[in-house]
């Protein structure tokens, strides 16, 4: 059976740097870390990871929430924080919490019995979460948190990317722009809905209820709120989607009205998805730093991990508008 003197020989390193490679992998430089993986692969090495997380008192795993799995925008920021994880020598337990707090707590039992040592969290905070997380004893990092997150938290400015989208719909004429929000419960919502009031308010532009359509960030609920959008007597001009699936639902459903994207309406969306790139037209949309987001996160939640104190408890990253082939100037 291999051992930890046989790695060291292949490799071409000590024993020690084998050792720290696989208790501390962040304190080893990436050429030596690639040295000891490849020797371990070439050997078949298996380290004997209980003995480690017995002595360490720890289980060497974190627990990520999503309040969706099936959206490309939290897998990708779950690669983020996969990324930083391997490098730091943790596993990452997924739970899948279809944003219901019962279901949280229910796996915030892997903590209580130590199978994983901290909290990403991928929902934003809403009221209710205090009895959840804060003064809690083990360590909780948002992921893609908003503005008032009693915890420490990787966001970015939402009201003002938001705001960012409906300026430049103005700028090219747009005056009776819709919108498709997500759930009014969620606060992202709640801050990207601010950022469109208030570029229309800047502009002179009157809030208008009837053209906000509450969807619940899926396709479905955007190709639904398209079909009333085209019902209607004097629709909009343009449409922001509060994130690329409704985006992605409401182009469907006007192009099924026999509507042109952007001659007859303008379509936005928020985040980047990849298929952003793909779909016709090409999709007008606020670009977050997914993978970005998760690397922050895990990096902080390590540094709490290690009796790090942080510097500070919010991280506002930035942002990207990105001006495709789904917006253009309404037709006079």
């Amino acid at each position: 059976m291999s051992n930890i003197r046989e790695v060291a020989k292949v490799a071409g390193v000590s024993i020690a740097t084998v050792s720290r490679a696989l208790s501390n992998p962040e304190k080893v430089s990436e050429k030596a870390l690639k040295k000891v993986q490849d020797a371990i692969d070439q050997i078949g090495y298996k380290p004997n990871m209980l003995a480690r997380n017995f002595r360490f008192h720890r289980s060497y795993a974190i627990l990520v929430l999503v309040p969706d799995l099936a959206n490309p925008f939290f897998s990708t920021v779950v690669k983020g924080i996969e990324d930083v994880a391997r490098k730091k020598g943790f596993n990452v337990l997924l739970g899948d919490s279809r944003d219901s707090l019962e279901r949280e707590q229910e796996y915030l039992k892997l903590i209580d019995t130590r199978q994983a040592d901290g909290v990403i969290q991928l929902r934003p905070h809403r009221e209710g979460d205090e009895s959840t997380f804060v003064g809690t004893d083990f360590p909780v990092v948002n992921a893609c948190g908003c503005v008032g997150t009693p915890y420490p938290s990787v966001r970015i400015d939402n009201a003002a990317a938001q705001k960012t989208v409906v300026d430049y719909l103005i700028s090219l004429g747009h005056t009776r722009i819709g919108a498709i929000t997500g759930l009014s419960d969620n606060a992202h919502s709640k801050n990207r809905l601010k950022g469109y009031k208030a570029a229309l308010e800047q502009a002179g532009i009157p809030y208008d209820d009837k053209i906000v359509i509450e969807g619940d960030y899926s396709k479905w609920s955007g190709l639904n709120a398209a079909t009333q959008f085209t019902h209607m007597d004097h629709r909009p001009t343009a449409v922001v989607a509060f994130n690329d699936q409704m985006a992605i639902g409401a182009v469907k459903g006007f192009k099924s009205a026999g509507l042109s994207i952007p001659e007859d309406i303008s379509v936005t969306g928020f985040d980047d998805l990849e298929v952003a790139k793909y779909i016709d037209p090409t999709l007008t949309t606020i670009a977050q730093p997914a993978t970005e987001l998760g690397h922050t996160a895990m990096n902080l939640l390590h540094r709490m991990l290690e009796g790090q104190e942080l510097s500070q408890q919010e991280y506002i990253l930035p942002h990207e508008f990105m001006v495709r082939e789904s917006t253009a100037a309404p037709k006079r």
